[in-house]
């Protein structure tokens, strides 16, 4: 995941077409046709609309630009928003950075499986169960 530091963010872009979504849209009715990032916001931390809002939009609606964090992003919310399909993440002005970073060092893999990598830890691993079961008799 890309961090973003407050004061280097900026609204809108020149190479494509980025829309803002308040938490409060459904984003089931957007035509994604042509976009190439969405801004979900966060308004607090504690408000986690912008969670299912980003799952909705990797998983059932196949969105594959840029899903980008903006709001009141702490540190403490990096490694589920990118389980639930962020890219990036603009901190929130207080929080550093390369503190951010240490985050993704401390949980490198999970066992079930997320928006981004949708198959469970034991389902990636190639084979089944009973292919294993059948090479070690």
């Amino acid at each position: 995941m890309k961090l973003i530091a407050a004061s280097a963010h900026s609204t809108g872009a020149t190479d494509g077409k980025v829309i803002e979504l308040a938490n409060t849209e459904d984003p089931r009715a957007l035509d994604l046709a042509g976009v190439t990032r969405i801004d979900l916001n966060f308004p607090k931390f504690t408000d986690g609309r912008a969670y299912s809002q980003a799952f909705l939009l990797r998983r059932r609606l196949g969105f594959t630009g840029e899903l980008r964090a903006t709001g009141d992003v702490l540190i403490d919310q990096l490694v589920q928003m990118e389980r639930t399909g962020f890219d990036v993440a603009v901190l929130r002005a207080n929080q550093n950075i390369d503190f951010a970073q240490r985050q993704f060092d401390r949980y490198r893999g999970f066992y079930q499986g997320d928006a981004v990598t949708v198959k469970p830890h034991f389902a990636r691993e190639g084979d089944s169960i009973a292919a294993r079961e059948g090479e070690a008799a």
